[in-house]
This record gives structure tokens, C-alpha cells and sequence, in this order.
């Protein structure tokens, strides 16, 4: 297994929009069969801060994921468009 953790930062005004896009794509990618979680959170005090947490069985149910239609709909062409900064890390449980 391993765990995929994503911040992203967007432009203020964009948060509705950006929040309209992680609906769709959640739902789609939690139905992906390597697909174990998919959470997206906003942070409490800055709306313009989002964290998502992401559980995969493997590397090769994450590359599914990155290259399913879904994503790139609401994620790369969708939410992306609105990120002033993303930072990512991959994590395997102890």
C-alpha cells in the first residue's frame, strides 16, 4: 500500500469552483478497483488550503489514477488551473 498526500494552495475566489471539481473526482476515483481511500479537507481558517489524502494499493493503482479520465477532467484541467502551489509526497505504511 502506499499513501499519497497532496497540499494545494489556490487563487482566493476560486474555492467554490475548486470544491465543485474534488465532488466528481471523488466519487470517481474511490470507485477505481486500486482505489483503498480518497479524502479532500479545506483547511479550517484558510479557505484557500486543501489537503488531500490519498491510500492506493500499489504504484501501479496510483498511475491509473493519474491517468484516468476523471482526473484529468477534474483535476488537471479542472482544479489544477486554480493552484498557485502544490506540494506532494508518497508514503508507505510501517
Amino acid at each position: 500500500m502506499i499513501c499519497l498526500n497532496v497540499l494545494l494552495t489556490v487563487k482566493p475566489g476560486t474555492e467554490a469552483e475548486v470544491i465543485a471539481n474534488f465532488k466528481p473526482l471523488t466519487e470517481a476515483s474511490r470507485q477505481e478497483p486500486g482505489c483503498l481511500m480518497y479524502i479532500a479537507h479545506q483547511h479550517r481558517e484558510d479557505p484557500t488550503r486543501f489537503l488531500v489524502y490519498e491510500q492506493y494499493k500499489d504504484d501501479a493503482a496510483l498511475d491509473a489514477h493519474r491517468d484516468s479520465p476523471h482526473f484529468k477532467q477534474y483535476a488537471a484541467e479542472g482544479l489544477y488551473r486554480h493552484v498557485t502551489d502544490r506540494q506532494f509526497a508518497i508514503f508507505r505504511p510501517l
